[in-house]
Parts: C-alpha cells; sequence; structure tokens
C-alpha cells in the first residue's frame, strides 16, 4: 500500500467518524464515548485500504473498487450528515421539504466523489478540468439524483414511517435504502462512462 492511500483512508475514516456522529446525535441516540467514532474508524479504513492494496496487486479493478467503496462510505456519511443536520436545523424530516434536502445533501455527496474519484480512484486528475469529462459526470449525476430521491422519497413520503421510529430515523433509513441503489449507478457509470480510459 502506498502513503498517498494510507494518508487518504485515514482521512476518509477520520470524517466518517465525525458525519456519524452528527447523524446519530440527530437522531437522539447517546453516545458514551463519541470521541469513540474518530478513533475508530480511520484505522478501520486504513486496514480495508490495505487489504484491497494486496487483491489489488494482481487487478487493477480490485484496488479501483475498494477505493470507490471508502469513498462511497464517506459520501454516504456525508449525504446522511448533511440531511440529518437540515432536519435538525428545520425540524422537517418528511414532505417537499425532505425531498429538497435529500436533493441539496446528495449534491453535496457527489461534489465530494467526483473531486475523490477523479483524483485518487481512477486517478485522472493529471489531466485537470476537461468540459467533456465534467459534462458527463453531471449527465450522470442528474440520474443518481432521480434515482436516490426518488427512491428516499417513495421510502419517507409514500411508504411512510414503519415499526414505531421516528420521523428522522425513517428519513434517515430511507436515504440509507437509497444510497444502496445509487452506489451501484454511481460506481458503474464513473467506471464506464466519466472515467473510462
Amino acid at each position: 500500500m502506498g502513503k498517498k492511500d494510507a494518508i487518504i483512508s485515514v482521512i476518509i475514516g477520520f470524517f466518517v467518524g465525525v458525519f456519524f456522529f452528527i447523524i446519530l446525535k440527530n437522531l437522539g441516540m447517546e453516545i458514551p464515548y463519541p470521541w469513540a467514532l474518530i478513533v475508530v474508524f480511520p484505522p478501520l479504513a486504513l486496514l480495508g485500504m490495505l487489504v484491497v492494496s494486496i487483491l489489488g496487486r494482481k487487478f487493477i479493478i480490485i484496488l479501483q473498487t475498494g477505493r470507490f467503496l471508502l469513498v462511497g462510505a464517506l459520501n454516504t456519511f456525508i449525504d446522511l450528515g448533511v440531511l440529518n443536520i437540515l432536519i435538525w436545523f428545520s425540524g422537517i424530516a418528511s414532505g417537499v421539504w425532505f425531498s429538497v434536502f435529500k436533493g441539496l445533501s446528495f449534491l453535496v455527496a457527489t461534489t465530494n466523489s467526483y473531486f475523490w474519484n477523479k483524483h485518487w480512484t481512477f486517478e485522472k486528475g493529471k489531466n485537470g478540468f476537461a468540459a467533456h469529462e465534467f459534462s458527463k459526470f453531471v449527465a450522470v449525476t442528474a440520474v443518481g439524483l432521480f434515482i436516490n430521491v426518488g427512491i428516499a422519497s417513495l421510502v419517507v413520503n409514500v411508504v411512510g414511517v414503519q415499526f414505531g421510529v421516528s420521523e428522522e430515523m425513517w428519513a434517515t433509513i430511507g436515504a440509507a435504502a437509497s444510497a444502496l441503489f445509487a452506489w451501484a449507478w454511481n460506481f458503474l457509470s464513473s467506471k464506464f462512462i466519466v472515467f473510462k480510459s
């Protein structure tokens, strides 16, 4: 594993811990040792990167998939973290405003995704800014936005709160469910459309 991979995985692990703390706080979950989140996730991310680096020596797609998963974890926690911040500030966890908040949180996470995937996962940062690449990214993101916000809005606004959980918890569950579908779209479209060799 290279030094760059080690440093980036530790940074990503740290921010996953920070956003996880924000999510848990908004959901009203007591965290006995909140600092543990930012202490535990960096070494876990580093360990994951080490395993992927070893497996990825033979096939580059394994290394890229591992990096994409790590960036994807960060994006998911940014998405859920920003969504929970907006819910916390507004007190709104359903309806049209939920869909607006979900769209905003998705766009923040997607911007983060573009940066990390361009410069680290697919190592296309040396090419500088490429208008055609960015236009493909915007088109792919628009589809991803529809998938992500559409599924989250369906779960939150059509299915509605289930299992006796709070509105905030259900909003987070809906957002997490949509992230799974969006992840598959984002990886395949990033690999084969946006950052295609």
